[in-house]
């Protein structure tokens, strides 16, 4: 180990920076988030640290690098880019036992000025000791998406109960669990989402649940969105959770690989939810998820696109509450979004559609009664979920209310996945393309003027385009438009 990781406190120290550029300015403003006093050593600084003086913020010595501005510092950084005066600032700063950097010269530092996580009172640094700035960048963003940014709201948290809880749970090891099961639980995931409160609230009624001897395990319920179907577009909560769920609930749509992110020791579920044909009908998911979180089970109910979108998640949120079931709802990328993106149709364009509207290809009772004049408007995408068994009857209800029969429409199958095929058309071609081509559920189904874009915008995805296993292929009338790489 070249360098030891440490974390200094500067606040209110005086820390001398050398240098008035842009590279000073960055270093300075890392200082100031430590509450350090700052001296800016330069003959001229540029604009954005004359604002921090004038603020008062820094002070500036308008002169040239000698060595006595650095008597009473705690620590300095050279940011200039004259070797002879970063060589004097390392000199002056050895001489007083000053720790120094100096800015890409790792043989003049005493110590590194690692990349930075920051979700205070949580720091994480990662440094490679000057050997490769940009490879302590990389790790330091694969971290940032590890990390919920609220974190630092954790800490903070918990700081406030460190007392209480040392009161309380005398044995040492009994408090490590007690802490390892509020990090790691639902108490976690109220302050992730925003619920403070509600996570003080836990807590306290934790310990008091310990102090009477009560210790049951508590289930919750997580309604998380597994996006439209590639695994990448998964949200980093979704992952988190999925990661740390005792049951897995899981409709048709959801990728395998998704499911497949799940612990391996989680048990799966899979509730089926084709048309007409539910491996569960909706009342017994319901009460699935009822019974598993009464068993004190970590449950993940796993829909495809976003819970709220054409998923049932508000009915199975109704029980949930009837029942007094801690549950949190993680939004997923919706099928109308991810599909369009992928098949290279913009839903919203400003010399073709200035609004959106996502409709369900049936209702309820199985009918398509929609409101078909509310959907016949000018500049207006219309994307129709689950829409493909009533493909003739949509595309004739429209052109009987009014919207031309050119007008141009398509049908994502299995968007986002290493099968999606596209097919465009207008009104009148498509549900005969769909016949001719055999399409298959699920599929996306959009109308509007941005349809015809895709043709200009050539749109393809690298990321599906590099698995030699399959192809991505765009077909308009029945032909084939494109082929993307295999």
């Amino acid at each position: 180990m070249d360098y030891l990781p440490i974390f200094l406190n500067l606040k209110g120290k005086t820390c001398a920076v050398v240098g008035g550029g842009e590279v000073a300015a960055r270093k300075i403003s890392l200082l100031l988030k430590a509450y350090s006093q700052v001296k800016v050593i330069a003959p001229q600084i540029e604009s954005v640290l004359e604002k921090l003086k004038e603020e008062g913020k820094v002070d500036h010595v308008k002169d040239r690098f000698v060595g006595k501005y650095l008597t009473g510092c705690s620590l300095v950084i050279a940011a200039t880019n004259d070797q002879a005066v970063n060589k004097s600032v390392h000199d002056s700063a050895l001489k007083l036992n000053i720790p120094v950097n100096v800015v890409d010269d790792p043989s003049l530092c005493t110590f590194i000025m690692p990349s930075i996580v920051d979700r205070s009172p949580l720091i994480a640094a990662v440094s490679t000791g000057g050997a490769s700035p940009v490879l302590a960048r990389l790790v330091r963003a694969r971290m940032e998406s590890l990390i919920p940014a609220s974190y630092g709201k954790l800490a903070k948290l918990i700081s406030t109960f460190r007392s209480k809880v040392k009161d309380t749970i005398k044995i040492p090891r009994q408090r490590r669990l007690f802490w390892e099961k509020v990090l790691q639980g639902h108490i976690a995931e109220l302050v992730f989402c925003g619920r403070e409160k509600d996570a003080r609230v836990a807590i306290q009624e934790e310990l008091d649940s310990l102090a009477l001897g009560n210790g049951a395990k508590k289930g919750e319920v997580y309604l998380v969105g597994g996006g439209p179907g590639d695994p990448d577009l998964l949200t980093f909560r979704a992952l988190r959770l999925l990661q740390q769920a005792d049951v897995v609930v899981h409709d048709r749509l959801v990728s395998p690989r998704i499911v497949d992110m799940a612990r391996r020791d989680a048990k799966r579920i899979y509730v089926g939810k084709e048309r007409d044909k539910h491996a569960l009908p909706q009342e017994d998911i319901n009460n699935l998820l009822v019974r598993l979180a009464k068993e004190g089970n970590k449950v993940v109910r796993l829909k495809g696109g976003d819970p709220f979108i054409f998923g049932r998640g508000g009915e199975e949120l109704e029980t949930l509450v009837s029942e007094s079931i801690p549950f949190q709802v993680v939004p997923g990328i919706t099928a109308a979004s991810g599909c369009a993106a992928y098949a290279g149709i913009p839903l919203t364009h400003r010399d073709f559609a200035q609004s959106c509207v996502f409709i369900t290809g049936h209702l309820k009772d199985g009918t398509t009664n929609l409101d078909w004049d509310a959907l016949v408007q000018p500049r207006q995408t219309i994307v129709f979920y689950m829409g493909l068994a009533g493909l003739d009857r949509l595309c004739a209800e429209l052109m009987k209310h009014g919207m031309s029969e050119t007008m141009p429409a398509a049908l994502v199958q299995q968007g986002t996945t290493h099968f999606q095929r596209v097919y465009v058309g207008d009104l009148k071609s498509l549900p005969d393309i769909v016949a001719k081509e055999n399409v298959k559920a699920p599929t996306l189904v959009i109308v509007g003027e941005v349809v015809q874009l895709r043709n200009k915008l050539d749109w393809f995805d690298p990321g599906l385009a590099s698995d030699a296993s399959w192809g991505v292929d765009s077909k308009m009338g029945g032909g084939l438009e494109k082929t993307l790489p295999s």
